[in-house]
């Protein structure tokens, strides 16, 4: 489709060393994540802040670092932050999920703590996930990558892991279940034993009994998730890393299985087919939509400003290889429309966030990344 709305896109700052998020603040400044470990924030005038104190290590390398922002839902009285970053750990590393506390003067990070890591710990340096969104329920989800390398596929089919996932957490890291409220609701295996080595079989989950899974997770059967936002009903989405014809857009329920290394579009990226997958699988849960070619998605947002009326219930997602953001039309939870905007930047879109203002941000992965604002054209 093509879009009739005229908008304008200021770069706010330049010099940012390759952003990965960005996330809008009540009066115009923005935090923003570096890959390298670091956090920033940039003034509504543009101006880049000294790293603030406090973030952990991280592994920088491949696609590793210091990943995706998520402001608590009360960051106005808390000033609590989430970020999800790769983890040295013996033995390799892994995605973790931390919290701290802004300082007042905005230059530290207090009670810094990892809440979340997943498991296992491996030694490379590829998919990753990871993206955090709060949901209407006020839990956390976070999204993993199955960690690319073929002997470890598998394990976006196992429970007793959490890659190739999304898994869902209270703010301070726990599993949902009744322990913590019934209002909330339990995670689909956090409380019943179930057979982990075993392929997920059906809409009513896996066969047999065992080992118990992982309490965390939330959906399986994901390849390398980067981007995911909920929509204005408070349904979950994800568009994840495909093989060489197969980045999806899936609607996230709980339980379900989407079906990788099994069930997968396109082919490897090496050539070939991938070795015992099907398109259409009746076990497993169908994407809502996919890319042929790739598009290499990272960051989403369902827009709901007024600042563009035409866009609101729109669902806007970053592009890296065809640097691009990419906008999609959705009725029914059906896409009836696609629009790529900003081709002519000719730059990778890393996230794109929605400010208070109704305003779009964007972070460009560039070695001298920028951050851009697009509001209407006047």
């Amino acid at each position: 489709m093509t879009s009739d709305v005229a908008f304008d896109v200021t770069v706010v700052a330049t010099g940012l060393e390759k952003p990965w998020s960005v996330e809008p603040l009540v009066g115009g400044d923005l935090l923003v994540s570096e890959k390298a470990g670091r956090i920033r924030i940039v003034s509504a005038d543009g101006k880049i802040g000294e790293s603030i104190v406090g973030v952990p290590p991280v592994d920088g390398r491949g696609q590793g670092g210091l990943l995706d922002l998520a402001l608590s839902p009360t960051f106005e009285t808390d000033r609590t932050i989430f970020w999800s970053f790769t983890e040295p750990r013996d033995g390799g590393n892994g995605t973790s999920v931390a919290r701290g506390i802004l300082s007042v003067d905005r230059r530290r990070l207090d009670e810094v703590r990892v809440i979340f890591r997943a498991l296992p710990t491996y030694a490379n340096n590829m998919h990753y996930g990871s993206r955090l969104a709060f949901g209407p329920d006020g839990m956390l989800y976070v999204t993993t990558g199955e960690r690319s390398d073929k002997p470890m596929r598998a394990h976006a089919q196992r429970l007793d892991g959490h890659l190739g996932k999304t898994l869902r957490i209270t703010p301070d890291g726990t599993a949902p279940g009744r322990a913590v409220s019934e209002a909330v609701g339990d995670n689909p295996f956090v409380s019943s034993p179930v057979a982990v080595n075993e392929i997920v079989r059906g809409p009513k989950g896996p066969v047999g009994a065992g080992a118990a899974a992982k309490p965390e997770i939330w959906s399986l059967g994901h390849r390398n998730i980067q981007a995911a936002a909920f929509d204005s009903d408070g349904q979950f989405w994800v568009i994840e890393h495909g093989t060489n014809g197969g980045d999806e857009l899936n609607r996230v329920e709980k339980g379900k299985n989407y079906g990788w290394p099994l069930q997968a579009y396109g082919i490897e990226y090496a050539g070939g087919p991938i070795e015992g997958a099907a398109t259409n699988r009746s076990e497993f849960e169908q994407p809502v939509y996919y890319w042929d070619p790739v598009i290499a998605p990272s960051g989403a947002q369902f827009y709901t400003g007024d600042a563009f009326p035409a866009w609101r219930g729109n669902l806007f997602v970053g592009s890296l290889k065809e640097k691009r953001l990419v906008r999609l039309k959705l009725e029914n939870r059906r896409v009836t429309g696609e629009e790529h905007l900003l081709v002519d930047r000719n730059q990778r879109v890393r996230d794109v966030r929605q400010g208070p203002d109704g305003a779009l941000y964007i972070v460009t992965d560039q070695q001298n990344g920028e951050l851009w604002k697009i509001t209407p054209r006047r």
